[in-house]
């Protein structure tokens, strides 16, 4: 049905999308007796959010002729809306006591589909003035004796408050339920009632404001408890400066007392020093895998301004309030954030002395987009095979394509060069050797790979209750609107990973193993190890989902997300190392 609507050139309409993502509050006006439009959208499983079909997949009275459609822009399609003229004769300030819609005569079919939807507590959604209405579609009253009995609201009481010609509320209430009985005419009716009110309309979205969930003692205790971690965090890295201070008093005793003239102070022997300084030699020597670790971490910082731009422009501009403008600033801001992984990954590889800069730009480019694309398909063959509103249209995913073919991609390209250009060439403080090398065996904790898995714990600990609050918003009904609590979690989350994983990268050298690279990428990565598994508890514990369609949706996109929170933090990590890394090897003498 959206075919009927969407605009013929789609490079058009994504440029259009830009303007639309910062917008300011539409400020709609009416003259009395003007027409408004009740706009019809998505029906579905209330247990169940993402499961959502058209609104006429129930047997509804249907618009007559070709009902219009509305299209808001690419984030409201990808977020699964379809709205349609409901056709239902509405006048601003103009009462309706009772009229009727349409009148169904039930069949079988019909009756089944009914009571299917209301043993699964299907919910609908309605759109007046872009405020959202929520009703469902029946309930079941029990009997004394046999089947319970299924009753369908046939009657729909609308209340809207206005303050002058604008339009603050629209509350909608569900009467008048009739048993479902094959062969019984229901008739399907609505009223109109019309309230003044002095709320201005610029506050009219606090009514779909949970301040007591959001603003509550728990979500200030998430904030401490955050504070927290970056306390300890803090103190562990207090503590490891003071460790450094004595080994450059140790190596420096060590120099003065064996310096001769002429010795090469990076060359004595083995025996004669110990610790981080003794793998001098081969910490600077280029890591395997360069070319992906270089997009992993070019790919972390544009993730990670993305999302400092996003939060920014949902806090000023308060796109919560708009259908599909949190999902449509994301993948504006990614097309054109793009350029900050060119330049971090192309200036990465050529200080490591890469030569196929090409094929690593072509990775930092697609990379993540093509990780979505392959999760985003597998759900969406799911929504098609469903008949899902969650089911993205392909005239969508041409407009995704095309954004990131003519504007993401080339700014990549852009960065890369520019990266390379402006890079250098490398100025390691120490040289590196020709022959790496041999890393003696440590004890089990100071392995690469359990530094990596215990260094997600304290970054986990200061944002799981964060990730709750944005759990609840988005597998449930609940509006996110705090985003100043989510851009203070995310700066601290970030000061909390690049302090826990300097440290991680401390006692790895310290043990003699120089591979560090890698695993302070996966030590902060492993972050979204944990976010998964909390998921899973989520999953299991907190909602009622059921059903292949949501389990697989649910775990898809929380896939997705917890990759991109992976490689934001793996980059953060990595880079906070590197400089950990290069300053505490200027300290030191050696050739």
């Amino acid at each position: 049905m959206l075919s009927t609507v969407h605009p013929p050139f789609y490079f058009l309409a994504a440029i259009l999308f830009i303007s639309a993502a910062f917008a300011s509050e539409s400020n709609h006006k009416y003259q009395p007796d003007d027409p408004l439009v009740l706009w019809v959208n998505k029906v579905g499983p209330f247990n169940n959010p993402q499961e959502t079909y058209n609104y006429y997949s129930l047997p509804f009275c249907h618009p007559s002729g070709d009902a219009a459609h509305k299209w808001g822009g690419l984030g409201e399609v990808l977020g699964g809306n379809q709205l349609i003229d409901s056709q239902i004769g509405i006048k601003f300030q103009k009462p309706v006591d009772k009229a009727t819609i349409c009148e169904i005569e039930l069949n079988e079919a019909q009756a089944t589909q009914f009571k299917d939807a209301i043993d699964r507590a299907y919910w609908f959604e309605f759109f007046m003035d872009d405020l959202p209405i929520w009703g469902f579609v029946g309930e079941v009253r029990p009997k004394i004796k046999g089947d319970d009995q299924h009753m369908l609201y046939t009657h729909k009481s609308i209340t809207v408050k206005y303050n002058k010609n604008q339009i603050i509320e629209v509350r909608l209430a569900l009467q008048n339920p009739k048993p479902l009985e094959v062969g019984r005419t229901l008739d399907m009716t609505y009223s109109v009632r019309w309230i003044p009110t002095n709320i201005s309309f610029a506050r009219r979205f606090d009514v779909y404001l949970d301040y007591f969930f959001f603003e509550s003692r728990v979500h200030w205790f998430s904030i401490f408890n955050s504070l927290t971690m970056m306390f300890l965090a803090g103190l562990v890295s207090m503590i490891l400066m003071r460790t450094l201070r004595n080994d450059y008093a140790k190596y420096a005793k060590e120099d003065d007392d064996l310096e001769t003239p002429g010795s090469n102070l990076c060359e004595r022997d083995a025996s004669e020093e110990s610790g981080w300084k003794l793998v001098h030699g081969d910490v600077f020597r280029t890591p395997i895998s360069l070319a992906l670790l270089s997009a992993l971490v070019g790919t972390g910082s544009q993730l990670a301004m993305l999302v400092l731009l996003v939060i920014l422009f949902a806090i000023v501009g308060m796109l919560y309030i708009r259908r599909g403008a949190i999902v449509t600033t994301v993948i504006v801001c990614h097309a054109f954030t793009s350029f900050i992984s060119g330049y971090v990954s192309g200036g990465m590889y050529s200080r490591h002395g890469g030569k196929k800069w090409i094929e690593t730009m072509i990775l930092t480019a697609s990379l993540f987009p093509f990780m979505c694309f392959g999760i985003g398909f597998i759900s969406n063959a799911v929504a098609i095979f469903y008949g899902s509103l969650a089911a993205i249209p392909f005239r969508a995913m041409v407009t995704v394509f095309i954004i990131w073919a003519f504007i993401s991609f080339p700014l990549a390209l852009l960065g890369t060069v520019i990266g390379r250009k402006w890079s250098g060439a490398p100025k390691n403080p120490c040289r590196v050797k020709t022959i790496p090398r041999p890393i003696p065996e440590k004890k089990w904790y100071l392995k690469p790979s359990v530094v990596s898995m215990m260094g997600g714990l304290l970054p986990f600990g200061s944002i799981f209750i964060e990730i709750y609050f944005v759990f609840i918003s988005f597998w449930n009904y609940k509006l996110y609107y705090t985003y100043g609590f989510m851009l203070l979690v995310f700066l601290i989350l970030m000061i909390v990973t690049v302090c826990v994983t300097i440290v991680g990268t401390y006692f790895l050298l310290n043990a003699e193993n120089y591979h560090w690279q890698w695993t302070s990428f996966c030590s902060a990565a492993s972050t979204a190890v944990y976010v998964y598994l909390y998921s899973i508890y989520y999953y299991s514990v907190k909602t009622q989902m059921s059903g292949f369609f949501q389990t697989s949706f649910y775990f898809g996109y929380t896939l997705m997300f917890c990759l991109g929170l992976g490689i934001l933090c793996g980059a953060i990590g990595y880079l906070g190392s590197n400089l950990f890394v290069r300053r505490i090897y200027r300290n030191i003498k050696c050739d």
